[in-house]
């Protein structure tokens, strides 16, 4: 069999793992120890096959090369699908299938090999049981072919277009660092998604922002988002929940053709909600949660967190992140800790609870972390917001003025102390491990159920909004396991470990955290923030934060 004599040797390892057709490269190796049947290809195509020079954004050349692979994966797969036959008796190509946000991946990346430069190309192939002839077909004639295909019709001016989006793209970043806002909107923009998710709805009204909020950045125009306080609000089905979860994809650049294009947030925004049965270890929430019976709020922890314990711990880590933007939906919210109206102030004489609409501004004015807020229910917020925007069947409207007369007679809020936000923590190595206590063997595993297991740990990740994919997590779980095994500390500074572990990955490739030890794993891994790195390690229950 071609993985078993010609490629693999006795020990499962490669013998003579690349060939070559047409100057591109094949690289073969194992996906995972136990998968022979299921080699990983990696195909190395130079610059100039492609018409490249060695100038170009190559996480963007990588992104736009991938997009066009997968229609040439189908095409492979349209060729030798039998519907009688399983994947396993008949063969399958199989490659990542990007979302619509731009990152740097594993499978597709720039290499550079005695100074030629290299786009490359990971797939991975199940090679037909007990077919040689087909296995030696698809490999050495049916793939070289479609590649061949693909630089055929490598199509130049359609890559200098993705590049031209991301130059304006990072401008209106770059612009969004040194201004008064947090969020851009071009208008015509594209919010609601298809049924499959992965483009816009058709026929869904493109986005018009209000006259007098519109800004005009590198050319474009559209509603521009004021660091502070933010307040979206409309009846329901308005588009308001649609236009921050825009928002939050905001924070990633996405491809021609999304949408969203132009829906541009600051890259360090969370989505916070109330996560009800979290684990919290040692985190200090008394800018929330004055007093709790039998606890610390100093330094609260619990494995099984209220929804108004989560959302202040979720609140304090996003500050210890260095997020600098809040995106929070009362949909996902606990009522308790978002408002508190004055006749349950008046009644209830011992609350513990600090509501968030006590501390919104605070936070912009202390720390500078601003918030936009999706409010339907509850007229709290309007008082302590510095921008107020009415949707209407999706369309925007500025209605600050009108909501702050609504707002002339209210009782003036009592001023509260200014709180402590700033959180400094280190974890020890005790239970740091990807090695289950008395196992000498390692566990680590990405669940569908929405679950990271790790050494002894199931973490919950149900809660986590900021995810773009399982390639996300996946690299995720990886980089903390490698983390684990390479320490040397006895207290590890996660912010320094995770930024190292992140600048090395984008400096030498994402596919450097992987291990082909664990089987169940898809091949693909895709860069994550630092924010949701920590969101994970903070749900860790055996650690030990000091």
């Amino acid at each position: 069999m071609i993985y078993e004599g010609s490629y693999y040797d006795e020990g499962g390892t490669i013998s003579d793992p690349t060939y070559w057709h047409n100057d591109v490269a094949y690289y073969i190796e194992r996906t995972h120890k136990l998968t022979l049947d299921i080699p990983c290809i990696t195909i190395k195509i130079p610059f100039d096959r492609l018409g490249l020079d060695e100038n170009r954004d190559q996480v963007v050349l990588s992104d736009f090369v991938l997009r066009e692979w997968v229609s040439h994966i189908e095409a492979l797969n349209e060729l030798i699908y039998n519907r009688s036959r399983s994947s396993k008796e008949n063969g399958a190509f199989y490659c990542f299938r990007p979302t619509n946000v731009v990152l740097q991946r594993n499978a597709a990346f720039v290499e550079v090999i005695s100074e030629k430069w290299y786009l490359c190309l990971m797939i991975t192939v199940q090679l037909p049981y007990k077919n040689n002839d087909k296995a030696m077909r698809m490999l050495c004639k049916m793939l070289p072919k479609e590649v061949e295909e693909l630089i055929v019709n490598f199509d130049l001016g359609k890559l200098n277009a993705a590049c031209e989006l991301a130059k304006k793209q990072n401008r209106i970043r770059e612009w969004l660092k040194s201004s008064d806002y947090c969020a851009f909107i071009a208008n015509g923009s594209i919010f609601p998604r298809n049924t499959n998710n992965n483009g816009p709805l058709e026929g869904a009204f493109p986005f018009a922002s209000p006259e007098d909020v519109e800004v005009e950045i590198c050319g474009l125009r559209g509603m521009g988002i004021k660091k502070g306080v933010t307040v979206i609000t409309g009846g329901g089905y308005s588009g308001k929940s649609t236009l921050l979860d825009a928002l939050n994809s905001g924070i990633y650049n996405h491809c021609i053709g999304d949408g969203r294009e132009f829906v541009i947030t600051d890259q360090s925004a969370m989505e916070i909600s109330a996560e009800e049965g979290r684990s919290i270890k040692n985190i200090n929430i008394t800018p929330f949660i004055k007093w709790i019976p039998h606890s610390s709020t100093e330094s609260f922890s619990t494995d099984y967190a209220s929804g108004s314990t989560s959302q202040a711990a979720n609140i304090m880590e996003a500050i210890n992140y260095g997020s600098k933007l809040l995106l929070i939906d009362e949909d996902r919210s606990a009522t308790n800790f978002m408002i508190q109206d004055i006749k349950m102030r008046s009644l209830i004489k011992h609350e513990p609870i600090t509501p968030f609409t006590e501390r919104v501004r605070e936070l912009y004015e202390a720390v500078g972390v601003s918030s936009v807020l999706v409010i339907g229910g509850s007229g709290e917020f309007l008082s302590v917001a510095d921008q107020i925007i009415l949707m209407d069947n999706f369309v925007p409207q500025n209605a600050t003025q009108e909501a702050k007369k609504l707002c002339e007679h209210d009782e003036p809020r009592e001023r509260i102390p200014f709180a402590k936000w700033e959180i400094e923590r280190k974890i020890t190595t005790d239970h740091f491990s990807s090695y289950p206590s008395g196992s000498g063997r390692e566990k680590l595993k990405v669940s569908t159920m929405g679950y990271i297991l790790i050494g002894d740990e199931q973490i919950d990740i149900r809660g986590l909004y900021n995810m773009t994919s399982p390639a996300q997590l996946a690299a995720i779980a990886f980089l903390i396991r490698k983390i684990a095994i390479s320490n040397q500390d006895r207290l590890i500074v996660l912010h320094e470990k995770i930024k190292k572990g992140l600048e090395d990955m984008e400096r030498e490739g994402v596919d450097m955290v992987f291990s082909s030890s664990f089987p169940g794993f898809e091949r693909w891994l895709e860069l994550p923030r630092i924010n949701e790195v920590l969101s994970v390690i903070n749900r860790m229950k055996h650690l030990n934060f000091i």
